[in-house]
Formats: C-alpha cells, structure tokens, sequence
C-alpha cells in the first residue's frame, strides 16, 4: 500500500476535506479574498432553477483542475431553457460567482434566473425589455442572473464587487443580481 493512499483517500480526497474543514473553521473575513490569489484548494456552486426546478450542488474544481464532468453537468444546468441549447459557460464566471457565494457565508444555493441566453432568446427578451443588451455576455456563456433569498441585492452585488473579477449589476427592482466576466464595472441601484 503507497503513502499516499493508506487510508483509502487519494492525497487529492485528503486535500480536499482538509480544505473543507479550513474553510469551516476558518473565521468570516477569511471569506474575503482575491480570485487572483485563488479560491482554495476546492471551488463549488450550489444553485437551483426557478425555471425548471432543478437543483446542482456541485464541486468543479480541486487542487488547480477544472473537473471536466462537473463542467458538462454545470453547461446542462446554465442552458437556454426556452430553447434547451447548451452553451460552455466560461469557467471565470463560475469563479467569481463561487467566491460571492462564499462571502456572503450561507448554505443556501443561487436561484439561477439567467445563464446562458441563445442569441434568438436575447434578440426577443430585446424586444421586451430596453435593459438587455444587444451583446449580452449571456450569449457567449460569460454571465449569470441570481438571487438568494435571505440576502440582498446589495449584499450579493458587494461580494461580488470584492472580487473584482468583473461586471456586477444591481437590478432592485427585480431583485437580482449579474455577474460577468468582463471587464471590471458595477451598475444599476
């Protein structure tokens, strides 16, 4: 038997719980970091679709890999709904979205109102509303619409906005939050 499988964990499986139990001991503004100074040794996302009623709890990155099955499952969960079309969501907005999600310190998943939009689903949400942008990064897989129930637009759009990792809308009236990977800004009250 090698060292590093003595107990019947991978040194991987042990890294994570050690950085599962860190993260839980660790105190709040530990929370508060950088995402060029990382996430950790493991990066996750519990959501839920208000759409479809579907729910991912799902950890998609450890120790520096992407996890190439979380991501397929994580692509399903962010498809156009209207249309069913499956689009690769950029891996650095799941990022900023895992670190807001772990500022904010709760349990308790997004709700994902908007992941990915086909540009035929964006061209008539367009046509409804002056507050869709005709190059949504929605379109390109880059951007997520979210709320969480028992914190605020503020509170989410602030632990967002930490990370500066990139666009960040307050949409109140709504009650929801975007975030992007584009180039760092904040709008909207």
């Amino acid at each position: 038997m090698s060292e590093d499988n003595w107990t019947g964990f991978s040194r991987r499986a042990l890294l994570g719980i050690f950085a599962a139990t860190t993260v839980v001991a660790a105190p709040h503004y530990a929370n508060a970091f950088s995402l060029r100074r990382g996430a950790g040794q493991f990066r996750r996302l519990r959501l839920y679709s208000g759409r479809t009623g579907e729910r991912l709890q799902i950890t998609y990155w450890i120790d520096g890999d992407y996890i190439p099955e979380a991501l397929t499952d994580i692509n399903r969960f962010f498809r156009d709904w209207r249309d069913n079309r499956i689009h690769r969501i950029d891996t650095r907005t799941l990022d900023l979205m895992a670190a807001a999600h772990r500022m904010l310190d709760i349990d308790e998943p997004y709700m994902l109102l908007s992941g990915y939009r086909s540009p035929q689903t964006n061209a008539m949400l367009r046509r409804r509303s002056r507050n869709v942008a005709r190059n949504s990064r929605h379109t390109i897989g880059q951007a997520a619409d979210v709320r969480v129930r028992n914190r605020t637009v503020n509170q989410i759009a602030r632990a967002a906005s930490v990370t500066n990792a990139g666009g960040v809308g307050r949409y109140s009236r709504s009650n929801f939050v975007h975030m992007d990977c584009g180039p760092v800004r904040n709008w909207g009250a």
